[in-house]
């Protein structure tokens, strides 16, 4: 299974409210620090917005922030958002009816307990866990640079 840019960047988004304290996260802020244009992101907001697992605040001191707590966000919540199909083979599409093993077929079925066990596994992490154990992380997307030219302009 191959996930999408979509969800991959949708992780990235609620990794980087995750360590920004709490504090609003601007949507220009956030496409800087991963390289992704500000288009891109607002397009995968409307969906977490929706799922309650971001919160935006309007304005000009506006931006987002997590829903919630970032360890009550996980993987697979995220993943059932962004992601709109999880067939692995045609035989997985609701008009698949070409093959004549469709009923009765070992590799559906496998194919199905591969998915499960994916979701799963998903379900175990939580957004506070990608972050959690990497103390680089706020400097590496250039948090701590933007705290501190925050502080150098009041």
């Amino acid at each position: 299974m191959r996930l999408t840019r979509q969800t991959n960047y949708a992780i990235r988004m609620l990794m980087y409210c995750a360590v920004n304290d709490g504090k609003l996260s601007r949507i220009p802020e956030i496409a800087q620090a991963y390289g992704v244009s500000e288009l891109f992101l607002f397009k995968i907001l409307q969906p977490l917005v929706e799922a309650k697992l971001v919160e935006t605040v309007r304005g000009r001191n506006g931006g987002v922030k997590l829903g919630r707590p970032a360890t009550q966000i996980s993987l697979f919540d995220v993943v059932r958002v962004t992601e709109e199909n999880f067939a692995m083979a045609e035989c997985f599409e609701n008009d698949a009816t070409d093959c004549p093993l469709i009923d009765s077929c070992g590799l559906n079925s496998a194919l199905r307990e591969a998915l499960n066990a994916f979701f799963e596994v998903l379900m175990k992490y939580s957004i506070h866990d990608l972050v959690k154990t990497r103390p680089n992380v706020r400097a590496l997307l250039g948090l701590d640079n933007l705290e501190e030219r925050c502080a150098s302009h009041q």
